[in-house]
């Protein structure tokens, strides 16, 4: 009788979250997510403001050269818009052909993360659906080489 309930409890909570994400809302979600990685490949702030939750942080652990303490380093939705318009301006920073995968790990009705793997990082995202958009509200990040984070 256990497992006659626990196979129901995990029916039942698999038909919610079909049902909590349409291929419309992934669709959106990746969008999002490209949205964020390709403004700045293109130079395109526009692109990165639309993906962004206007109070988004970006976060990341760095290590200070002199003191070798590690610290948070934060970003907000502002800095990355400016990053978009600035970062890419010598058509240096990328490959030509980009890496940036979108991979969902978990979607409800209202929020979903998701892991973008790029080419020299990973930035794990929580995307948030407000006033029936998704956006972008949280990143926690790294470099590949870890050694970057000093």
């Amino acid at each position: 009788m256990k497992k006659v309930i626990v196979i129901l409890s995990l029916t039942i909570e698999s038909v919610f979250n079909l049902n909590a994400q349409t291929a419309q809302d992934t669709l959106e979600i990746r969008q999002a997510a490209l949205g964020y990685i390709e403004s700045q490949h293109n130079i395109n702030p526009k692109q990165m403001e639309e993906a962004l939750h206007p109070r988004l942080v970006k976060r990341s652990v760095f290590r200070d050269k002199a003191t070798q303490k590690e610290y948070i380093s934060e970003y907000f939705a502002e800095n990355m818009i400016i990053l978009a318009e600035k970062y890419n301006v010598k058509r240096d920073k990328f490959p030509k052909n980009p890496k940036k995968e979108v991979r969902l790990l978990d979607v409800s009705a209202k929020t979903a993360s998701v892991k973008l793997i790029a080419d020299d990082w990973i930035d794990y995202m929580h995307i948030v659906k407000i006033n029936g958009v998704w956006k972008i509200i949280n990143v926690l990040w790294q470099y590949n080489d870890i050694k970057q984070h000093q």
